[in-house]
């Protein structure tokens, strides 16, 4: 399962944008652009995921930043989901162009919902404004990004599992994310692998060169924490476009540490 996180377009929050206490409408998803994780999400990714969550009668829950391990956490449920195509006039002037995926969410506002109700309070006052969703990707193709060195991969198909707020998209840490896409290429790699499918040259030297990457990125941080032991102020790191300057460009919690070396184990089993 993978998880996007991304800033993106809260289109209205509770009574004062004329919905019901307690709901809030969000574009999750754009269409058609390359994300900050080389993908691109094609119109119709969605509807058959969407169409299976309807005949199912369950509705798609709403964790906040995908802790599912706390129940507390699950804030809500999605009471609306659509893709928006382009021109589509819920969309906003900037992504008029390209469509997106709209959720409407009914976060729980009783009295014991303590967590729902703080995030709640966040979304109205602006505070937070990054949404994330966790899925797998069921349809894919490689193709040629705008230079003729550069790979996209088309999510044309997925499944969805959940949607929801989160603090900080991962699109915010540049070599957190070099090693997120790493991980999302390996996984999908190995998949094929165990299907019995040949691993081409090219692919190999890709994971190979994702193999040394996760690598520095484990020293860098390694080195970041002696810098910190020795009271060092930590390296900064070139910003992605669209990243706040105020914000952290390096994450080295405990939960980082084991993303890398979870997708650093996943390239070692491939090799072998």
């Amino acid at each position: 399962m993978f998880t996007k996180s991304m800033p993106v377009f809260v289109k209205a929050v509770g009574e004062a944008d004329g919905l019901e206490e307690g709901v809030f409408e969000a574009i999750v998803s754009v269409f058609g652009n390359v994300d900050s994780y080389g993908d691109r999400m094609i119109e119709g990714a969605f509807k058959d995921t969407l169409d299976e969550w309807a005949a199912s009668g369950n509705p798609i829950p709403s964790y906040y930043s995908h802790r599912m391990d706390d129940p507390d956490y699950n804030i809500g449920e999605v009471i609306d989901a659509k893709e928006l195509a382009p021109g589509d006039p819920m969309l906003p002037a900037k992504i008029k162009d390209l469509g997106g995926l709209y959720v409407k969410v009914q976060v729980d506002l009783h009295q014991e919902a303590l967590k729902a109700r703080q995030v709640y309070r966040l979304l109205k006052g602006r505070r937070l404004t990054q949404f994330s969703f966790a899925y797998d990707i069921v349809d894919y193709a490689i193709v040629k990004g705008e230079q003729d060195d550069h790979e996209v991969w088309e999510l044309r198909k997925v499944k969805l599992y959940e949607v929801g707020p989160t603090p900080i998209g991962a699109n915010q840490e540049t070599e957190l994310l070099g090693v997120k896409a790493a991980g999302h290429h390996a996984r999908q790699l190995a998949s094929e692998v165990k299907a019995g499918r040949v691993l081409s040259a090219k692919n190999e030297g890709e994971l190979r060169t994702a193999y040394d990457s996760i690598g520095k990125v484990l020293a860098a941080l390694e080195s970041d924490d002696d810098s910190k032991a020795n009271g060092d102020e930590p390296a900064k790191v070139d910003e992605p476009s669209g990243a706040k300057a105020d914000e952290p460009t390096r994450a080295s919690s405990a939960l980082t540490r084991l993303q890398l070396e979870l997708a650093l184990g996943e390239l070692e089993s491939i090799e072998s």
